[in-house]
């Protein structure tokens, strides 16, 4: 009963279809365990946030460790690429990331669940979601106003002879004045071009994207590199899943979004025979089913416990992208409520998750009073079963004052109501140190 009654909350949550549901009945003992408290640790380990976020730092191979690195503009402390970056090792400051794009052209720019820097090394396995988005955005009525094929090829001409263009170099207006939040047909028509792969983010400046001809961008090697669709997609799959270190099929395919769910469950049908088939115990003690790594077991016996280090993560990181594998790993319920109204929410604009060890313990809505040079905690709650203690709270203000050096801040001012229960104003001096 039990099991049934897991496989349906999993089939709920949108996690199984029922063909995963008849394998949870069905599950013999024979197939191996994964407890929760080591699949917490087995994700936050593949995810880079196992070990203490100092020594050597490789952004790029932090990168590629991850896949990619969602962008996003909101900069309530910091951008989300960069936090996310300097989450796995906090001697990343954020001029680092544009050297790789716009210099040493080691990685690049484009379309995963959302925009996203890519290891250059990816490219060649990328060609099939340029034609995926050219194909979905020839289909949307929102590109329709775009500028035709003559202005799209007049745009390309300047560019070959201008060199990277903003957006902010063209000049065209949206004939529908009646929908102001409508992006302009030259907009419209650049970003067509970027998602199709005949323009590529040349670099930035001041997060405004200067576009250029994807033969200037792209090295020439991998502009050669071409691999069949079956190559491709069995490689985004498994480096997916290697990455997941164990995932259903839904999960796979969310993790790039650069293939749909039949296309995974048809490449898991090949490759369950070299793959590791799972159960792994959620939050609240269910065991679903699942596809491992090959070497699931041996990142098992060399798993070890995570940092004790309190960490502040930002709300667009990959750990907790997945909310329903949030969930049900952690019992973490998180939500980002940037486009809930102010009455609304439940708890902040921009509130960052806290995790500790292998919990997340709570969660703080923190910002940036630049002006002043202070780090403001608007708010700070508790997760169920967590307190926050002396030890807590001085392993926080430790976190606090290195995120405030990250960003060039002085101080952390505290408000004078934070969870509810009222604290005086105070002042806590960044310090020296990482």
């Amino acid at each position: 009963m039990q099991a049934r009654a897991c496989a349906w909350r999993a089939h709920r949550d949108n996690h199984l279809q029922l063909e995963d549901i008849r394998a949870v009945v069905a599950m013999t003992r024979n197939v191996l365990r994964i407890n929760n408290t080591g699949a917490r640790r087995l994700w936050l380990d593949a995810q880079g946030l196992a070990t203490t976020p100092t020594g050597p730092l490789d952004v790029l191979d932090i990168i590629e460790r991850l896949g990619f690195v969602q962008l996003d503009t909101i900069r309530v402390v910091s951008r989300a690429h960069h936090h996310i970056l300097w989450s796995r090792n906090q001697h990343y400051r954020e001029p680092m990331l544009n050297k790789l794009l716009a210099k040493e052209r080691s990685v690049f720019e484009h379309f995963t669940h959302d925009a996203s820097v890519l290891p250059m090394s990816t490219y060649p396995m990328w060609r099939r979601q340029f034609r995926r988005m050219e194909a979905k955005l020839s289909r949307s009525g929102w590109y329709k106003s775009m500028l035709d094929a003559d202005g799209r090829a007049d745009i390309r001409e300047r560019i070959t002879s201008e060199g990277p263009l903003s957006t902010h170099a063209f000049d065209t207006e949206c004939a529908d004045k009646t929908v102001a939040w409508r992006r302009p047909p030259h907009k419209q028509a650049l970003d067509f071009m970027w998602y199709a792969g005949e323009l590529s983010t040349s670099h930035r400046q001041n997060f405004i994207k200067f576009y250029d001809l994807t033969e200037r961008v792209i090295p020439k090697n991998m502009l050669d590199d071409e691999r069949s669709e079956d190559d491709q997609l069995d490689w985004l799959c498994r480096s997916a899943l290697d990455r997941l270190a164990f995932a259903s099929e839904g999960e796979i395919q969310r993790f790039w979004e650069a293939a749909d769910l039949k296309e995974v469950k048809r490449w898991s049908e090949t490759a369950r025979r070299e793959m590791q088939m799972v159960e792994v115990e959620t939050a609240d003690g269910c065991w679903i089913p699942a596809l491992a790594t090959p070497d699931i077991e041996t990142r098992l016996q060399t798993l070890s416990a995570p940092t004790s280090r309190l960490r502040v993560i930002n709300p667009f990181d990959p750990v907790v992208r997945d909310r329903n594998r949030l969930k049900r790993l952690f019992g973490f319920d998180y939500r980002i409520e940037i486009f809930v109204p102010a009455a609304k929410r439940r708890y902040g604009y921009y509130v960052f998750p806290l995790l500790e060890g292998d919990r997340f313990v709570g969660r703080i809505e923190v910002r940036a009073d630049r002006a002043k040079g202070a780090l403001t905690v608007v708010d700070l709650w508790s997760e169920p079963g967590f307190k926050f203690g002396a030890g807590r709270q001085e392993r926080l203000d430790a976190e606090l004052m290195r995120l405030c050096r990250f960003i060039g801040l002085d101080d952390i001012v505290r408000s004078d109501q934070i969870g509810g229960k009222a604290m005086a104003d105070t002042s806590v001096p960044a310090g020296p140190t990482l």
